[in-house]
């Protein structure tokens, strides 16, 4: 007897939990030979502010943690894709087209570029902060800060998994939580790591994924006064030059599309480009 096949319908992830669009839309994923693979929820203006919200309620718990706990929660997230392993190598052949190997290689490479970030989580305010010379019997000291809620347009090309870790560790590794338009043609590997974030020790709300259109998601994200900043890495093929001028009306900082293999490499550049820096004063005992 031949079973009937149940094709799984993804959802969004937001504020840890996996709701549908509000829109109920859902559209197919599809092998590169257009085979049916899934459907995938479509978010909407709607959604994109449930997630903002989420992420801005997570904000003061996920920037208060210390730098060594943040470290742990994204070490833990690396260990769990390493047991997810074979599931995400199956997706990202299935809906990228590409060998075992490369898909193989492609997991590998998200799992170390996790680890990457996390050994970064504890070290990169010394490098990036300092004591400054100042005339006069004072301390005076330079500490980068995280910037808020970050909107991120995940890269389109390329490895769907890779891109979108490159994308968000780093705004994670600095304290600020996120909210990400994932790949829209390869969406699979996106969701199935959420279920990996809701199984970890990531809070609800740090990080939020949505599936769907950039071109009609991405405006609503960058004209959102409660977003801080604005990662434009995937939107090159979309109008990001508008997109600058609706962030720069709240006063977003503005990462600018990337291109290439390996779109958002990974960087010291890109844990402090949404930090900001505090100076402090401190006035030095008189003996």
């Amino acid at each position: 007897m031949t079973r009937l096949a149940v094709p799984k319908t993804y959802k969004l992830y937001i504020g840890g939990k996996f709701p549908r669009s509000e829109s109920g839309r859902v559209y197919p994923v599809t092998t590169k030979q257009g085979d049916f693979l899934a459907n995938a929820a479509k978010a909407s203006r709607k959604d994109a502010r449930h997630a903002v919200l989420a992420a801005r309620a997570a904000v003061s718990g996920w920037a208060g943690t210390t730098a060594y706990n943040r470290a742990q929660v994204l070490y833990r997230i690396a260990e769990l894709l390493e047991g997810r392993r074979a599931q995400f190598i199956d997706e990202i052949t299935a809906s990228e087209g590409s060998s075992p190997q490369a898909a193989a290689a492609q997991v590998d490479e998200a799992i170390d570029r996790w680890v990457w970030y996390a050994g970064w989580a504890d070290k990169y305010v010394q490098v990036a902060g300092n004591a400054n010379p100042v005339s006069g019997p004072f301390f005076n000291l330079s500490v980068p800060e995280p910037t808020g809620v970050v909107a991120i347009v995940a890269p389109q090309a390329g490895g769907s998994l890779l891109g979108l870790v490159s994308a968000v560790a780093p705004a994670l590794v600095a304290g600020n939580t996120v909210v990400v338009i994932a790949n829209e043609a390869m969406p699979l590997s996106a969701i199935s790591l959420s279920e990996v974030l809701a199984t970890s020790d990531v809070p609800g709300g740090v990080l939020n994924v949505l599936t769907g259109s950039p071109a009609e998601i991405a405006p609503w994200l960058a004209s959102h006064a409660d977003v801080n900043a604005l990662d434009l890495v995937g939107a090159g093929a979309l109008d990001w030059v508008d997109l600058q001028i609706q962030a720069a009306e709240t006063l977003k900082r503005v990462l600018p599309p990337e291109n290439g293999p390996d779109a958002a490499a990974p960087s010291l550049h890109r844990i402090t480009a949404f930090t900001e820096t505090k100076t402090v004063w401190h006035t030095k005992a008189l003996i």
